[in-house]
């Protein structure tokens, strides 16, 4: 009696444990590390590799397009114990659900939606590489044969790239959903690309293979910033994701390689060939959605869209803007004093922005249309589309910026100030269509709301298209 209650006593702690290992994970980056790690305790030894296919069998992640690059047959490669097994195939296998639930997606610590499976692809191709800089199959597989699905959509279609979204929880995320109809290609598939050819590429080099897939993740995902934010921060970590893609990507050279996929695919589902003219309608479709592409992804910065920063509602009918505007006025706080170095940091002073302007000021929003942290990320206020309270007597005609922080007598990190001189100023979306968001004689203006005698208000007198407002 006493041995049987032992062994149904070792079986309910064997289950309680493996239910245990399972609740613990999120879809968080930093628990799909940890997941990794467990996958590498198994075998102490193994190389990132090994590590890799073992989480591509897990994840069931093995059609013929990757065959043909990976040359990876996965039936000798060791299983992973079910509950781990059962999480890894959740975390990389990508799909997009009829109710827009976004799957094989994470929260980074950055503050944005990654999806894995492009990302472990780029970095398995990368580690395959026999020369530094040149990765069989890179782009194909982290971005380009997504990329040909989605813009060779009929040019009837709204949408061709996107969207973003965002999770039912950010301290434990499980759901992910998308903030309008999906297309082919959603902002996560991007990231996770770019990080999969940034990363890529960066392993090809013999002499920085990483000791350990974990380590790799971690010190690309979970870098803290310190001081001047990303002014002195390393040049691999995901913050600088969009700035290290534009410098290694040519956008002609990635639609010959979208063009390359989809001639790839035909090939390996036994189609013929196409035929030369066939080819020059392609990569002439394929050239004008990079446009989109490029504007939305290289020269956009990133935006944390208000339910990610948890925006409360706005008050009321919001007043819409009659675009496109001609200003972009330039503020700095006071309160917050202090720059925000963190995603959490910065939604936290996000938030107390928006309720001193509400309840104290009695307006119906936070007043401005955008804000620039010190973490590398915009700030979603009230938008492209909402008028601000920003500029008395000139919210109509502009959208208002304010970097967080007091600049009464120091600068912003030159990073923030590049990411609204250079990247913010220029970029509109409306309908899934670029417009002109700034109309004045073919330029944008800048405007100086900050005090006179500030440190901020003196360095935006030189910046171009600068103007004054009358206080």
């Amino acid at each position: 009696m006493d041995r049987v209650c032992w062994k149904l006593s070792l079986v309910f702690l064997v289950l309680l444990v493996s239910t245990c290992v399972e609740a613990s994970f999120s879809y968080r980056m930093e628990d799909f590390i940890s997941a990794v790690k467990q996958v590498e305790d198994e075998d102490p030894g193994s190389e990132p590799l090994a590590v890799l296919k073992r989480l591509r069998r897990a994840a069931e992640v093995n059609d013929p397009f990757i065959q043909y690059f990976l040359f990876s047959d996965l039936s000798g490669v060791p299983e992973l114990a079910a509950n781990l097994s059962d999480y890894i195939r959740k975390a990389v296998h990508h799909r997009v659900t009829e109710d827009a639930k976004e799957e094989g997606v994470v929260l980074t610590p950055d503050g944005t939606t990654v999806a894995l499976r492009p990302l472990l692809l780029g970095i398995e191709a990368g580690l395959l590489a026999k020369t530094r800089g040149r990765v069989r199959g890179l782009y194909l597989l982290a971005l380009a044969r997504d990329l040909g699905l989605s813009l060779r959509q009929s040019p009837t279609v709204t949408r061709r790239l996107g969207p973003d979204g965002c999770w039912d929880n950010l301290s434990s995320p499980q759901v992910f959903t998308l903030s309008d109809s999906p297309s082919l290609l959603t902002t996560a598939q991007v990231n996770g690309g770019m990080d999969g050819v940034v990363l890529g590429l960066e392993v090809s080099d013999k002499s920085r293979h990483p000791l350990k897939l974990s380590s790799l993740l971690t010190e690309y995902y979970c870098h803290q910033l310190e001081g001047k934010g990303l002014d002195t921060a390393p040049r691999l970590i995901s913050r600088r994701r969009r700035e290290n893609f534009r410098q290694l990507v040519v956008p002609l050279l990635l639609a010959r390689q979208v063009v390359k996929s989809v001639q790839l695919q035909q090939s390996l589902t036994g189609q013929s060939d196409m035929e030369r003219k066939e080819k020059k309608v392609l990569m002439r479709e394929v050239k004008e959605g990079m446009k989109e592409f490029v504007h939305m992804y290289m020269d956009c910065p990133p935006i944390v869209p208000r339910c990610m920063w948890g925006a409360k509602p706005y008050i009321g009918t919001p007043t819409n803007l009659s675009l496109p505007l001609s200003f972009m006025f330039i503020h700095h706080t006071s309160t917050p004093s202090q720059p925000c170095l963190t995603f959490e940091q910065c939604s936290a002073d996000m938030r107390s922005m928006q309720r001193f302007h509400q309840e104290d000021r009695g307006w119906d929003d936070i007043g401005y249309s955008f804000v620039a942290g010190s973490d590398g990320n915009i700030y979603e206020g009230r938008g492209w589309y909402w008028q601000g309270a920003h500029t008395l007597g000139y919210n109509s005609v502009g959208y208002g910026v304010s970097f967080i922080g007091d600049y009464s007598s120091i600068l912003p990190s030159q990073h923030a100030m590049e990411l609204v001189r250079d990247q913010l100023a220029s970029c509109a979306i409306i309908g899934g269509r670029l417009i002109p968001t700034f109309t004045l004689r073919g330029h944008r203006q800048m405007v100086n709301t900050a005090c006179p005698g500030d440190a901020l208000y003196s360095e935006i007198k030189t910046w171009k298209h600068f103007g004054d407002v009358q206080k």
